[in-house]
């Protein structure tokens, strides 16, 4: 099988099985485990279909509760819990196996004019075409780039990543837990402020997880680690029609109880503050069996 042969796109149409009742698929993939990213996006675009379409997402909140399996479908039910004069809140469950495997509660709005405010991007980040593509750099820093990493860099994904550094890649020191990642689209994404959404909830679980091990001069590849996100947050504060890189600004202010706690921000390239995540997950040591 193939990693991530379909688009984005292809890969957020739902069939319509009943009335509030979605079913979503997986692409072919070589993953042990349904990607996080997609999961919150089908359960997005779930939730989008049962409320009127001039309210828009303005938050999500999301616990990730057990692995979905990438060879069966995923069902998604919704649940209309308000529909009130400017907002609409929907909980929406994604189900395998009979079994709950992941809560979502999204909140939607009316377009609204009011106060305006943003934190600016963060100073001296290199322009995404003055970097090296995930390719480049394997080629040329191959031998240093652990084995796990080089082989998710070399898969075919419908998403671009360009690191602003590699020393996290390429050594093994204690790091401050931050790090700038620029992200694009492959694809030419809909003029759709909805499908939009979606695709931005989908690429925002990429790396997020990573920068928590940053501090301890880990990667989450190591053999004797075991990780996995245990909830997502995402706020949207404007719309951008995903056409251009997206500055990706992470950092860690913690890391405990076999937990990684990861904040984010989602800037365009002109600067303008897109969306902000939040991201907790498990970050296990493997203790090794008695003999």
């Amino acid at each position: 099988m193939t990693a991530e042969p379909q688009t984005i796109q292809s890969i957020l149409e739902l069939e319509q099985l009943e009335h509030n009742l979605f079913r979503g698929r997986s692409p072919e993939t070589s993953w042990q485990r349904v990607f996080g990213g997609q999961v919150v996006a089908q359960a997005l675009v779930a939730a989008q279909r049962c409320v009127e379409e001039e309210r828009y997402v303005h938050s999500l909140h999301c616990y990730f509760m057990l692995p979905g399996d990438p060879s069966l479908p995923i069902i998604y039910q919704v649940e209309r819990l308000r529909d009130g004069s400017s907002f609409a809140t929907r909980r929406v469950t994604a189900i395998q196996h009979g079994q709950a495997i992941f809560s979502f509660e999204a909140s939607f709005q009316l377009d609204e004019a009011g106060l305006d405010f943003q934190m600016p991007t963060p100073p001296d980040v290199p322009d995404p075409d003055d970097l090296l593509s995930q390719r480049e750099i394997i080629e040329r820093f191959g031998d240093r780039i652990p084995s796990g990493i080089a082989r998710f860099w070399r898969r075919e994904r419908p998403i671009e990543l360009r690191p602003v550094g590699l020393e996290h890649y390429t050594s093994r020191e204690k790091l401050d837990p931050r790090q700038n990642i620029w992200v694009r689209v492959k694809e030419q994404v809909a003029d759709d402020r909805r499908v939009q959404a979606a695709v931005l909830a989908y690429l925002s679980d990429m790396t997020l997880l990573d920068t928590s091990t940053f501090a301890h001069g880990r990667i989450l590849a190591d053999p004797d680690i075991q990780a996995a996100s245990l909830d997502h947050a995402m706020w949207f504060h404007r719309p951008d029609r995903l056409d251009d890189w997206l500055l990706y600004t992470q950092d860690s202010p913690s890391t405990s109880g076999s937990r990684g706690f990861t904040r984010g921000a989602l800037y365009s390239r002109d600067g303008t503050l897109v969306a902000s995540v939040a991201q907790e997950g498990l970050i296990r040591l493997r203790t090794k069996q008695k003999q």
